[in-house]
């Protein structure tokens, strides 16, 4: 009889683990959902280059090479008699359900001749708040022809948004 009653006690003990494991359960599950929900989120928007993509990019190459290697530019313009190709990038962080903050933002920048061969690359970011090429490490000086669209995607970076946060 003693037998009988020691295995009857271990299935019951047994089912009550169960039991408190089920309960338990959903628990588990909406701690770690809102542990993850408030980590620090890295989102990387546009072109992302590797320095091997634009290291493939020359002087001479035409426009149907670069759209080959770099891909479809974000958006085009004339310069002066030529026209360039601008591929750009942004860093954003957000916690939670917060609104994220921009951190970064690369824009590389092909210029071509009239004869739609490239004349240059530059790759044009944020260091100390002020547009910087990171290729020829120069920042373009103010009225210069570099004061276009490079000037206009980094005009808000870091300023205080009107409506919103």
């Amino acid at each position: 009889m003693r037998r009988h009653d020691a295995s009857r006690q271990g299935v019951q003990s047994r089912r009550a683990g169960e039991v408190a494991l089920r309960a338990l359960m959903p628990l588990l599950i909406a701690s770690t959902v809102l542990i993850t929900a408030c980590s620090e989120q890295i989102i990387k928007r546009g072109h992302q280059f590797r320095e091997s993509d634009v290291a493939q990019i020359y002087p001479g190459m035409g426009q149907e090479q670069v759209r080959l290697v770099l891909g479809t530019p974000t958006t085009t313009t004339s310069i002066g008699n030529g026209s360039a190709y601008y591929y750009i990038s942004s860093t954003e962080r957000q916690v939670a359900f917060m609104k994220g903050s921009e951190v970064d933002r690369q824009v590389l920048a092909v210029y071509f001749t009239p004869t739609q061969t490239v004349d240059r690359v530059a790759q044009y970011g944020m260091q100390d708040g002020k547009v910087f090429d990171f290729v020829s490490r120069t920042t373009p000086a103010p009225g210069g022809k570099e004061d276009g669209i490079v000037k206009q995607l980094f005009r808000n970076l870091g300023t205080k948004q009107i409506f919103g946060d």
